[in-house]
């Protein structure tokens, strides 16, 4: 079920790419851009990253690879 929802998602979006300042809208609000910079400084943030400009993007799919890897079941017994 998750998976077939990330990949609605990026069939949706429109555009390879994600910037940091609209992760939030792209995951409905479960990551910020916040959250994602500091990840980012620590090392362990969405793989891919680099500039265009002044904002930092993300290619969709590294986001949904990274969304995939950061889920897990909301209910006990419920299969990822």
């Amino acid at each position: 079920m998750q998976d077939e929802v990330f990949e609605l998602m990026a069939r949706q979006h429109g555009s390879p790419l994600v910037a940091r300042a609209d992760i939030s809208k792209f995951t409905g609000g479960a990551i910020t851009p916040k959250w994602c910079a500091n990840m980012d400084s620590q090392g362990t943030g969405i793989k891919g990253r680099f500039f265009i400009g002044r904002r930092v993007v993300y290619p969709v799919a590294s986001v949904i690879e990274f969304l995939k890897a950061h889920a897990k079941a909301s209910y006990r017994g419920e299969a990822k």
